[in-house]
């Protein structure tokens, strides 16, 4: 990440809001790119064999292993989404655990305990630590068309990279359901059972989610909804064009509030930030808010520009996950709570 100038946010502004912007070069790719995959990592095929692995990752990169891998390090919340499909990991990096030592919201139903936290925040890798687990391959996601790959450190990528292949999962301008199934598919090639019980409940849950959802957004086409994040100087407000859960979201007719053009501009259209003195510059009856454990919760906001934004009065401020959890199990809540605070939402901004 390149040194912040006045004239653009900070890592922590960008993390704040969700976005990728700035994060370095895309780390090297590991295996071949012959386009070629097959076996029991094609994406197209059932369980995983005992025989060669191989798997293409949305940089077009085929990562080809003679066995599947054992020894996964992944991102957290791809651990999660891994997890939630019977794929267990051995270590993570990424916010694993808040300051009291619970799991962060990144992680899931992740038995915390139970794995090795190389680095427990965004941008944090332990090379050595990474090194003793023998990895067989570094799963994570990317937020750029140059494939960076996510939380990886910029300073320690190339030493990364020599020790195994690594495969990334794109959430960039997509909607939600394509890096869904995507990692369906990757759980599958690492011997997911995806014909179990638990697996078919959560996608038809998902598809429910999903169909009440259409029917609040049509039912309700009035009410605005706002993404926004807080940081300690700047509340930012995200656009739908980036974040693979807003483009879901709107596609399925929710109406957005969507800051100016101009303005996202200095963060590669993002999100815009604002001063919390023009926190009322866009009027909205919902706002859905990050979740994450580097911004600001809504009960913990002191400005008291916050707290007169008709939408807080109204009550009507619920949780977002901008980096979500790709397991049909964790984002169909994200879906229902939505539906709910459109379908209970009075018109107040």
């Amino acid at each position: 990440m390149s040194n912040a100038s006045a004239t653009h946010p900070t890592r922590r502004g960008i993390l704040a809001a969700g976005g990728a912007l700035g994060l370095g070069a895309v780390l090297a790719a590991c295996g071949d790119d012959d386009g070629k995959s097959g076996g029991a990592g094609d994406g197209s095929d059932g369980a995983a064999e005992s025989g060669p692995w191989t798997f293409k990752d949305d940089r077009g990169t085929t990562v080809k292993l003679d066995k599947v891998p054992a020894n996964i390090v992944a991102f957290t919340g791809v651990a999660a989404a891994l997890f939630d499909y019977g794929v267990e990991v051995k270590g993570v990096f990424g916010p694993t655990t808040t300051k009291d030592g619970k799991p962060d919201v990144q992680a899931g139903d992740l038995d915390v305990d139970k794995v090795t936290v190389l680095g427990n925040e965004w941008g944090k890798l332990n090379v050595e630590k990474y090194a003793s687990l023998a990895p067989e391959v570094l799963i994570t996601t990317t937020f750029d068309t140059a494939g960076t790959l996510w939380s990886v450190p910029e300073e320690s990528k190339d030493k990364i990279a020599k020790l195994a292949p690594s495969v990334a999962i794109s959430v960039f301008d997509r909607q939600l359901t394509q890096p869904l199934q995507r990692m369906w598919e990757l759980a599958e090639s690492l011997g997911a059972d995806l014909k179990a019980k638990k697996v078919t409940d959560a996608k038809a849950a998902f598809d429910k989610a999903a169909a009440r959802l259409r029917a609040a957004a049509k039912a309700k086409p009035e009410i605005r909804v706002l993404a926004g994040s807080a940081s300690p100087d700047l509340f930012y407000v995200s656009g739908t064009n980036l974040s693979v859960d807003l483009e879901y979201f709107k596609a399925l007719g929710v109406n957005f509030v969507e800051p100016s053009e101009d303005a996202k501009k200095a963060t590669g259209g993002w999100f815009e930030s604002l001063s919390w003195e023009n926190v009322d510059k866009y009027p909205a009856d919902v706002i859905i808010m990050d979740d994450r454990a580097s911004t600001i919760q809504p009960a913990d906001i002191t400005e008291g520009t916050w707290k007169q934004l008709p939408a807080v009065k109204a009550g009507q401020v619920i949780a977002r996950s901008p980096e979500p959890i790709l397991s049909y199990d964790k984002c169909t809540p994200l879906l229902d709570n939505l539906a709910e605070a459109i379908e209970n939402a009075k018109k107040v901004g």
